[in-house]
């Protein structure tokens, strides 16, 4: 398989790209916060709460809110939770005690001109059961208690809806229907399936890349053996070698590979919006396309049927040659590209998506080499502090932790950039994805695919090379990410923080 210098140039661009997004994410539901008040009585986690909407006992609709730093720990079972009547607070800020009589209901209330804590306890002494306050923005808004007001012990929850939804509940209201809601904050399993498919893709994506970059560099090793025995002194790097261009980093590049890296991560921060999601789209769907028929070409040649065609060509303006293998593969690539681009929002579009990222990450580390395992620490420590600073020390710069919010891809209105691997969580009451970032497979897969290719060049049986316990070794990195991240309420982690030890 010959890759040419259109792949080349296209795949260079890619490493870029791959290394801006380098996490483990599950997605988190408790916000621990070390910063807002915390005394008696007020010292809860602030925790997402699913809030089921029933009209004239139907249900209709669902919310989620955010529970407040008081009041007591909302349940966490579904069938548990009372179905409680709601009911619109007169005068709406419940700054003073309502004028409507409550016998136990959920009281619905606009955020604005007292304290939350006041609210609570005016609801409460009403005769409320929970108070429901109305943001007055989009977002959710932390629900604190003031700096100075003394212990408190507000006995009902109260939670936080963001402004469309208190719109909604009004709306119900207004109609004269009977209006009931539930209030809960279900648990993340200790272990999603998602996690073990996604350790087992990352696994396998570097195996596979590694056995094929090790087959390539012996296949090449054994045809430049036999130019030298004929005797030919006029052989090159594309005469020597069929398996085509390799870019090898050397010391200075791997730097510069992690300050590039951090550049393009700052402008997708800045950036991020819903155009600029297009664009990334429209990119990951030609380093895709590449990327699968590369490895299609790849496979299909190892077959007798195809191999006559993987090795017959034609010249193509523009492109140079070109195999008819690779012209019968591209319209199949393509079409896959673009109507994994057109229908991404649909429920199984991640399925597109791993498929075209695994066959760009393989690609790429048939491309992209080390040279040795000096570079190969190197690059690995640089993208170690290049992943802790961006996950946790970014957060004192931009006041958010910057790869975080660019692999969710916040403000732009989509699920996250295309540059990962996800799995829809199964069995977490929340939903949602587990994620990997390109980076976290593609930078220990150069350390990975190296020792491979050592170990077979130097005749090493397994259990005396590198490879093996390299292999391992990423395994059991990448599985203590995922215990981290559930032992963290499933919030992001820089994956490379625990591989890069384990590998080196």
């Amino acid at each position: 398989m010959e890759f040419k210098k259109g792949d080349f140039s296209i795949c260079a661009v890619f490493v870029v790209l791959l290394l801006s997004t380098s996490l483990v994410s599950g997605g988190d539901i408790v916000h621990q916060d070390d910063i807002a008040p915390s005394r008696p009585g007020c010292n809860n986690n602030f925790v997402l709460v699913k809030v089921p909407i029933w009209v004239d006992g139907i249900e209709v609709t669902e919310f989620v809110g955010v529970g407040a730093r008081f009041g007591p720990t909302l349940e966490s079972k579904e069938k548990r939770a009372n179905q409680t009547r709601l009911a619109f607070a007169d005068p709406p800020d419940c700054c003073s005690t309502p004028k409507n009589k409550l016998t136990g209901e959920a009281i619905l209330v606009h955020r604005g001109n007292c304290s939350f804590t006041t609210k609570a306890n005016v609801a409460e002494d009403a005769g409320a059961s929970a108070i429901l306050i109305i943001n007055n923005q989009t977002e959710l808004f932390k629900m604190v208690c003031e700096p100075h007001e003394p212990d408190l012990d507000i006995g009902i929850p109260a939670v936080m809806l963001p402004q469309h939804a208190g719109t909604s509940l009004i709306k119900f209201l207004g109609n004269s229907s009977s209006v009931s809601v539930q209030l809960y904050s279900p648990k993340r399993p200790m272990v999603d399936v998602a996690e073990v498919f996604l350790w087992l893709m990352a696994v396998a994506t570097i195996l596979c890349a590694s056995y094929w970059s090790a087959w390539r560099a012996r296949e090449a090793a054994i045809e430049q053996d036999k130019l030298l025995k004929d005797g030919s002194n006029e052989c090159n790097v594309t005469e020597v070698s069929r398996s085509g261009i390799v870019l090898e980093i050397n010391i200075i590049s791997a730097v510069l590979f992690v300050v590039v890296a951090s550049c393009f991560l700052i402008m997708l921060y800045k950036l991020m919006s819903s155009w600029f999601i297009e664009v990334l789209v429209v990119l990951f769907s030609i380093g895709g396309v590449e990327g699968l028929q590369t490895c299609l070409v790849a496979l299909l040649s190892c077959f007798r049927w195809f191999e006559r065609f993987g090795q017959s060509f034609i010249k193509i303006p523009f492109l140079g040659p070109v195999s008819y293998l690779t012209l019968a593969i591209s319209p199949f690539c393509i079409a896959f590209a673009v109507l994994w681009a057109v229908y991404r929002h649909i429920s199984f579009a991640w399925i597109g998506q791993d498929i075209l990222g695994i066959a760009l990450i393989i690609t790429v580390l048939q491309i992209v080499q080390i040279p040795n395992l000096k570079v190969g620490t190197v690059l690995l420590s640089c993208s170690l502090l290049y992943d802790l600073f961006w996950v946790f020390l970014s957060k004192s710069l931009f006041h958010k932790s910057v790869m975080i919010v660019v692999a969710r891809g916040d403000k732009s209105g989509e699920d996250g950039i295309p540059m990962l691997l996800k799995i829809p969580r199964m069995f977490d009451p929340w939903g949602g994805y587990s994620i990997i970032g390109f980076g976290d497979i593609i930078l220990p897969g150069l350390l990975v695919a190296f020792s491979l290719r050592y170990d077979w060049l130097c005749n090493k049986r397994l259990r005396d090379g590198y490879f093996l316990w390299a292999m391992l070794a990423y395994g059991l990195g990448l599985l203590t990410t995922y215990v981290a991240l559930n032992l963290m309420d499933g919030h992001g982690q820089p994956a490379l923080l625990y591989i890069v030890p384990f590998t080196l």
